[in-house]
């Protein structure tokens, strides 16, 4: 006997749905009732026979105990056995109740997954069988979509999921959410500006239980913004109007004169309204506080006239839009007074949060944004819910309207409780430590989120927002609110390969490991080591943020690296060719090795906390001890080293060896940035010095200040939601020895390089010096041949005459200036494209930083110079010359400019775990010259160290040529830079 059945009943008749249920309800009460009527009937009617009886089970059945057996489930195919089981109310062994029956068929009729539910019942002789018949609904094996061509497959599946339409694959079939996917998928449609797409969905099925969806979709004529016109704007040009849409006005120049509407946009209905809005807003910006627009009015018609990319006839459908405008009259600001400030009750602070003034025009953005200011202010006291309700008041006679404003502030608000979600590693206090409210105080919104920087600037986790990621929970009868912050986490271990192209390090590939949350006590661990064409390093550091438990840094590192200062090979590295760089060229050049082995200590400490009320501020203290060995790979290189005084009592060649540098460097840092690495808002300060010499033998003062700022750039046509980055940086450099020395080559500054100036070489954009040296110059016949010490000994060689000469070498500067500006644009995931200008200069501002060593010096001034006389092949009646103390600067090379503008495109590989960049830059200002050699004495004085032979006239002749001024130096820095580098800028 069928006790109770049931089928699915169409979303879309309601009114059927009711009159199914009780035509359901009918049939299970005549169902149930049966026995008890025949029992009536037979009670009334004459005795039955033995037969009839037997033939009435349900008589029978009725006048025992009912006990059920195990139910069965028939018909279910994907749904197991056990979990339908699992939805009935009634068990084995349980009293048989038609109300149970009922409450068993809902339960399984309610859980969607069945287009058909049965329950049969089945008399035995000891109990009564529960059969359950079901169908399942089919599962969706396949979607699809065909004519699909003005947005892809992933943007329909996300606007599914912002939708919340719950059609997937291998999901039920469902013929109410395939509607609302097809409204869904028109309103995306109608976005691109196909108004008029149509959808139809074909269902097929698949044997046994599934079926196949297949989109049908014609999109119809593109639909764009034809036409933007208003009326009864009076007042305000038109073109003002437009510029204050967003979403429908055309694509052009903003306030051009006539690239104004240069490509339209396509027509989307639901951000009509939102545009006329914004058209009112400018107005109210404007003064006209009573501004009100019309319904717009809109007409479709065919596109027509040529399209200014194609030069071909346009095609589509064009919306051409009216907006009626009533302007009203223009209000000045008479004033805005408060009234329910009970806390709060300066009036005169209060009214310092909004920027207009009394008198202006009025400016409904403006106004708001005060109003917002003051909603932080009072949420910095505690008082969370407060409601500022500003109320107008018109002067029509003087054209002025005050804002009264009604201050509900509410109650305030103390912290009973800081909780977090998500920090599976990271211990809790590593996380309370860095924010600035604590429980029991009193909650403010601006410490929240001044914690919620700092926490980003740790780099433990993904990026947190106020909005998003701190949910509050109050209780209002006890004034505290409960704060919970959602975290999640990063991964905290990196151990991977790393590598690439750099302009410094030329080639190199190397390993590293670094955890920047050890453990989960945010400490810092990490090794390093890679190997390349022009570098070494390896280093072992750890840092202890928080060395016991107090606010103050301890770290601590270990290094050993050696690093060849070469251009030359830096370019063949760089451009993948030789530079073929001349003689001469490579004389200009400063290339050696530097080897250097030391270790450092730094520690650091935030600064009291009411002067980190808007930011991260740190005081630091480093001290760094390495010992250091120069290797150079020229004679100009050798002659520099050897012979500026930046160690005391030690010159030539043992200069180059056993240098110690012991380094105290104090720093200051503050900062706001949002996050750690790729900033996106906010700016930073910071500023060292590097002391040398205690316990060393250099002394030099090296100060470094750096300033960055990031602006992001909200509000374009372009970037809406302001993922778009302004990013700016200025850094100052300086060094200058002290106590008799000055700073060592290796300290001083060399500009160029994708460091600070992207489009010019590594460490090429310095001044040039005259370093003076002595010499050997081949005593030469008119005819060409050498004249020898004793023509019948050819061994002992040539007649050389020692010369005092100056050559030209890159000795660095002793200050510089970079200034850095970029527009970074998001892409994708990891991939950024950059528009920059880079500006640097590096000069020399004291010749007294370029001071010989006096032992040097001696070394240059005590030989004789010059050869006026040859006898059996032996010199006499040189003499002594005397240069310079302080090396003087090739004169047009100090104080130039150079200036980099150019694109880059940014990935950032997961593989090397280093930025890879590619380039071009092109290079308005550069050193481009010609510049003479130099003598250190008189061309009469230099003509005395030659014979007045033939020989003697040959060889002046030609040593003048090559260093008197008729050969000259070409400085020629690049125009332009095509360059792959791993590096970043700033």
């Amino acid at each position: 006997m069928v006790i109770f059945s049931g089928k699915p009943v169409s979303a879309s008749a309601p009114n059927r749905t009711s009159e199914a249920v009780r035509t359901r309800s009918s049939r299970i009460l005549s169902t149930l009732l049966a026995p008890c009527l025949a029992f009536a009937v037979m009670a009334n009617a004459p005795a039955a026979s033995e037969a009839q009886v037997r033939a009435t089970p349900q008589f029978t059945a009725a006048s025992a105990p009912q006990i059920l057996c195990p139910t069965q489930v028939v018909g279910n195919r994907r749904i197991p056995r056990e979990s339908v089981l699992a939805r009935l109310f009634s068990r084995p062994g349980d009293q048989y109740d038609p109300a149970m029956v009922e409450r068993d068929f809902n339960s399984l009729w309610n859980t969607g997954y069945f287009e058909d539910v049965r329950i049969e019942r089945v008399d035995d002789p000891n109990c009564v069988q529960m059969i359950v018949y079901v169908r399942e609904k089919p599962t969706i094996r396949e979607i699809n979509y065909k004519g699909l061509n003005a947005v892809s497959v992933s943007d329909v599946l996300e606007r599914f999921k912002k939708a919340k339409v719950g059609l997937s694959v291998e999901s039920q079939y469902d013929p109410t959410r395939v509607k609302r996917a097809e409204v869904v998928l028109k309103e995306l449609l109608g976005e691109h500006g196909h108004q008029f797409a149509i959808i139809r969905t074909e269902i097929k099925t698949i044997p046994p239980a599934a079926v196949a969806l297949t989109f049908n979709v014609k999109e119809g004529p593109t639909v764009k913004v034809g036409k933007i016109q208003f009326t009864g704007n009076d007042h305000v040009p038109a073109r003002d109007l437009r510029a204050s849409m967003r979403n429908l006005k055309p694509i052009g120049v903003p306030h051009s004169i006539f690239l104004e509407d240069i490509l339209p946009r396509t027509y989307d209905a639901s951000k009509l309204d939102e545009d006329a809005e914004r058209v009112r807003q400018a107005y109210r910006d404007r003064g006209y506080a009573k501004a009100t627009y019309g319904e717009p009015e809109t007409n479709v018609r065919n596109a027509g006239g040529i399209n200014p990319l194609t030069l071909r006839p346009s095609t589509g459908k064009r919306v051409d839009i009216l907006i009626p405008i009533e302007e009203g009259e223009r209000y000045r600001l008479g004033g805005i007074t408060f009234t329910g400030n009970k806390t709060l009750n300066n009036a005169k602070a209060l009214r310092s949060q909004f920027a207009i003034k009394d008198g202006d025009w009025f400016n409904a953005t403006a106004f708001g944004k005060g109003l917002q200011a003051l909603q932080k202010a009072y949420g910095s006291y505690g008082f969370i819910n407060f409601v500022g309700t500003p109320t107008p008041r018109f002067d029509e006679a003087k054209h002025l309207v005050y804002l009264d404003i009604d201050i509900d502030e509410g109650k305030q608000f103390y912290i009973s409780r800081i909780e977090f979600s998500g920090n599976t590693l990271t211990r809790d206090r590593v996380i309370r430590r860095e924010l600035m409210v604590e429980e029991g105080q009193k909650y403010s919104s601006q410490l929240v989120e001044y914690s919620l920087q700092r926490l980003n600037q740790l780099s433990y986790f993904e990026n947190l927002k106020v909005d998003e990621d701190v949910e509050t929970r109050q209780n209002a009868d006890a004034g505290t609110v409960d704060l919970l912050i959602k975290l999640k986490e990063k991964g905290k271990n990196s151990i991977g390969l790393n590598g690439g192209l750099s302009g410094q390090s030329g080639s190199f590939i190397g390993l590293n490991y670094e955890t920047n949350n050890f453990l989960g006590f945010g400490e810092t661990l990490s090794v390093n080591a890679n190997i390349g064409d022009m570098s070494r390093n390896l280093s072992f550091g750890f840092t202890e943020p928080y060395l016991r438990n107090k606010p103050v840094s301890l770290g601590v590192q270990v290094f050993t690296t050696k690093l060849d200062y070469n251009p030359a090979k830096s370019y063949a590295i760089a451009n993948g060719q030789s530079a073929n760089l001349t003689n001469q060229q490579n004389s200009l050049l400063t290339n050696y090795n530097q080897s250097s082995t030391g270790f450092t200590i730094s520690t650091s400490s935030a600064l009291r906390r009411f002067l980190r009320l808007s930011g991260v501020s740190r005081l630091g203290l480093s001290y760094s001890l390495s010992r250091s060995g120069v290797t150079a790979f020229n004679d100009n290189t050798r002659n520099v080293f050897s012979t500026l005084a930046f160690r005391s009592g030690v010159a030539g060649q043992n200069s180059l060896d056993g240098i110690v540098s012991s380094i105290i460097s104090p720093s200051f840092s503050f900062s706001t940035l949002d996050r750690g690495v790729g900033p996106h808002s906010g700016r930073d300060f910071n500023m060292v010095i590097q002391f040398a010499g205690l316990g060393g033998n250099t002394k030099y003062v090296a100060p470094t200040i750096s300033f960055r700022q990031f602006y992001p750039m909200k509000g374009l046509r372009i970037n809406k939601e302001g993922h778009n980055v302004l990013a700016m940086r200025a850094q100052y450099s300086s060094v200058y020895g002290y106590g008799g020395q000055v700073a060592p080559p290796f300290a001083r500054i060399y500009g160029g390089g994708e460091n600070d100036v992207r489009g010019f070489d590594i460490r090429s954009s310095s001044p040039y010096t005259f370093v003076p040296v002595r010499q050997l110059y081949n005593l030469t016949n008119p005819d060409g041949s050498l004249v020898p010490r004793d023509p019948t000994n050819p061994s002992l060689g040539n007649v050389q005459i020692p010369l005092p000469l100056f050559n030209l070498s890159s000795v660095g500067a002793d200050t510089s200036f970079t200034g850095n500006v970029e527009y970074r644009i998001p892409i994708m995931n990891q991939v950024t494209f950059a528009l920059f200008t880079d500006f640097g200069m590096a000069f020399d501002t004291s010749n007294a930083q370029l001071r010989q060593s006096v032992l040097g010096l001696s070394q240059l001034n005590a030989p004789l110079y010059g050869c006026p006389q040859v006898v059996n092949g032996n010199c006499f009646g040189g003499k002594q010359v005397n240069f310079p103390l302080e090396l003087p600067v090739v004169p047009g090379t100090n104080f130039v400019p150079r200036m980099s503008n150019g694109a880059e495109i940014q990935f950032v590989l997961p593989v090397v775990n280093a930025p890879l960049r590619i380039y071009y830059a092109y290079n308005p200002l550069r050193l481009y010259k010609d510049v003479a050699p130099q003598l250190p004495v008189s061309t009469s004085e230099f003509r005395s160290f030659f014979p007045s032979n033939g020989a003697g006239n040959y060889t002046y002749a030609e040593a003048v040529r090559l260093y008197g001024g008729q050969n000259t130096y070409q400085f020629r820095e690049p125009r332009k830079t095509f360059r792959l580098t791993v590096s970043t800028t700033f």
